[in-house]
């Protein structure tokens, strides 16, 4: 999943982003890089070499990253933006993002490829545990 500077309108109007940004693509670059970093982070029992690369298109992750991703270029500044609905988009996807990571949510994308010597519980949550308690008794 690639997303460029036209996806972000899905958030943001584009003469709201080049505003923001002085018209410099390095900026948006790097916000997207951060927004897409920490969407990433929340997703590590996801394939997500497979999920964020350029051939995987998911249009709930695309939108995730592009909340997140507007949040954080809106931080810039804020030229005529409504910046509660923009921070109230940004605090549903992590909200959702943390639902998934919990496991209470599970979206169409491809887990990561199960290793047999890891217990998984049903949610697909690496489960441990330890020897039952032993009592010497002398």
């Amino acid at each position: 999943m690639e997303i460029k500077k036209q996806d972000l309108e899905l958030a943001i109007y584009g003469e709201i982003t080049n505003e923001i940004t002085r018209n410099n693509d390095d900026i948006i670059n790097a916000k997207i890089q951060v927004g897409t970093g920490e969407v990433y982070s929340y997703l590590n029992r996801f394939d997500t070499d497979t999920m964020f690369s350029i051939d995987f298109e998911d249009d709930l992750l695309k939108q995730l990253c592009v909340n997140v991703i507007a949040w954080h270029l809106i931080s810039l500044c804020s030229p005529n933006i409504n910046i509660e609905m923009i921070r109230t988009n940004y605090d549903d996807a992590i909200e959702f993002l943390e639902k998934v990571q919990k496991g209470t949510v599970r979206p169409k994308w491809p887990l990561r490829a199960d290793n047999p010597e890891t217990p998984m519980d049903e949610a697909g949550n690496i489960q441990w545990s330890s020897n039952k308690k032993r009592n010497n008794h002398y």
